[in-house]
């Protein structure tokens, strides 16, 4: 399990000749990186003098986020999983046999089947990362200011995390031959960058106010 690995044993891992884990695993990493940086930032908020000092929404709305940012974090971690799981599942549809034509058929079906689980995990990633700004922009705003700088590092990770996973479902989506279901992706996935963005500049903007 890639969760239980040490850091020095995952990168060792990543920096292999072995081709999962790969770009998608570290995408759901910087995933997990950022909520749990947003936790951070919440737990150095919760109970001291400002929070206590907050209006009752505004506390509640640190504590929901701390809750949501801990279940993202654990979310990405799986994702990070799932990431190899699918790609080596794709590797199995390149193995089977092809030697008449039932069997080419079941194999390139099989293979089609791999390209589009193998985006789907990655997509997942950069619409879980998406959501995540909502709570880091709570911790930016409202959070301990002596850790404002950690919360704008949840974002830009966020973001990271958003434009690696579109990365690679654009890779594997360059396979499939459903040119409708190809456009619908692709659509997604720009809307997806651009809205990450848009967050992330205006989270660093209000993380500026304050360092």
């Amino acid at each position: 399990m890639l969760r239980d690995m040490t850091i020095q044993d995952f990168t060792e891992e990543l920096a292999s000749r072995s081709p999962a884990p790969g770009g998608g695993s570290v995408a759901a990493l910087s995933g997990a990186l950022a909520s749990a940086l947003a936790c951070m930032v919440f737990n150095l908020t919760v109970g001291r003098k400002d929070y206590n000092e907050y209006p009752e929404r505004t506390r509640d709305s640190i504590d929901s986020g701390l809750v949501h940012a801990r279940a993202h974090r654990d979310g990405f971690l799986d994702l990070m999983e799932k990431d190899v799981e699918a790609f080596m599942e794709l590797m199995d549809a390149f193995k089977l046999p092809k030697t008449g034509e039932e069997e080419i058929r079941f194999r390139s079906g099989k293979i089609s089947e791999g390209y589009k689980r193998a985006l789907e995990i990655p997509l997942e990633v950069a619409e879980s990362a998406l959501r995540i700004f909502e709570y880091i922009e709570t911790a930016a705003r409202w959070g301990n200011k002596n850790a404002a700088s950690d919360a704008g590092v949840a974002a830009i990770l966020a973001q990271s995390a958003i434009e690696g996973a579109v990365l690679n479902v654009r890779i594997n989506l360059a396979s499939i031959k459903d040119e409708d279901y190809k456009a619908g992706i692709s659509g997604k996935c720009e809307k997806l960058v651009a809205q990450g963005l848009s967050k992330k500049e205006e989270i660093i903007a209000v993380v500026n106010t304050k360092i």
